[in-house]
């Protein structure tokens, strides 16, 4: 089949390009702008917003996986952060799934996150049933987008919405590096004291769901969206020791209380990626297993393994 991909250069879209050559797929990947000499399946479509002329880069093709989005920025620079967000994640997402429609397509994979449930799970764990409570303007808009593609979907087009929690894998960056970083360098990490439970999706286990969704010969009625994770919860102290494992380090885990380290955040301005650590978000995707009938290829353990050689990797090329 052919699949167009948006977002094609970013972590995940890498990832799902090269798995879809190595499943012998035809694709299009939707990009900002192509080199002067490029891959003649690389198609611009510049900004993504409501007036984004998709008709080129949706010629021929029958599903559509969205990855593109006005992700986290930690430093604003926008006069109006909600209207941007709003204007490419959400105004973004209809207009390109009415004009999937409108060329024939047949099924909409959407990327949303977590996120739309709320930062946490308190005691219990996150389904696509549990309530829509989105916590930041990131959250808001991929909820509004996932909204924009139902509307334009309107029974014409399947539609698929995919809820990930953090992502991690080859490539990652961010709050995960950081913590790779710190382990690998021997820093003592505050969190021995902290006893969460946190749900993690490899890339390579998310482009699998993907696939899966793009490959699957019909989707189940009356569901539309699903959650993922690798199926195995761990705490921030347990990651930190399991990444210590992984890199040949002893890990070191200082006991400090919750209430501390959120204080230390707020002095610092870091208080939302501290209660992002110390807080929990687990997720229940049995409907994910049961309903796709799917299931993780990778396990936590092995996935982590496998960041970790990506990331030795990258430290002996630096050399």
């Amino acid at each position: 089949m052919r699949i167009l991909v948006t977002g094609a250069d970013g972590f995940i879209g890498g990832h799902l390009i090269e798995t879809l050559e190595a499943r012998g797929h035809e694709y299009r990947a939707a990009v900002r702008s192509v080199p002067a000499v490029g891959d003649a399946r690389r198609v611009a479509v510049g900004e993504i917003g409501p007036r984004t002329e998709w008709q080129a880069a949706l010629e021929g093709s029958e599903v559509v996986v969205h990855l593109a989005a006005r992700a986290h920025i930690l430093r604003e620079s926008a006069s109006d952060p909600h209207g941007e967000y709003m204007r490419v994640n959400a105004e973004g997402t209809g207009s390109l799934a009415r004009a999937a429609s409108r060329a024939g397509v047949r099924r909409f994979i959407y990327m949303s996150t977590i996120g739309v449930h709320g930062n946490t799970s308190g005691a219990g764990a996150i389904s696509a049933s549990s309530p829509l409570q989105p916590h930041n303007l990131y959250a808001q808009s991929k909820l509004a987008g996932e909204s924009a593609a139902a509307q334009a979907a309107d029974g014409m087009l399947a539609l698929a919405i995919v809820r990930p929690p953090l992502v991690y894998g080859s490539g990652v960056r961010a709050n995960f590096l950081r913590i790779l970083q710190w382990v690998d360098r021997g820093w003592p990490a505050p969190f021995g004291a902290i006893h969460n439970r946190r749900s993690l999706v490899s890339v390579w286990n998310l482009v699998d769901l993907l696939l899966w969704l793009c490959e699957r010969h019909e989707l189940p009625q009356g569901q539309q969206a699903w959650v993922v994770s690798d199926g195995e919860d761990v705490s921030t102290a347990d990651l930190v020791r399991r990444l210590a494992q992984a890199l040949g380090r002893a890990p070191r885990l200082l006991r400090v209380p919750a209430a501390v380290l959120e204080a230390l955040g707020t002095l610092s301005g870091r208080r939302a990626e501290l209660q992002a650590l110390c807080s929990s978000l687990a997720i229940d995707m049995s409907a994910t297993r049961t309903q796709l009938s799917w299931s993780p290829p990778l396990t936590l353990t092995a996935g982590l393994e496998r960041t970790v050689r990506w990331y030795q990797a990258g430290k002996a090329h630096a050399r």
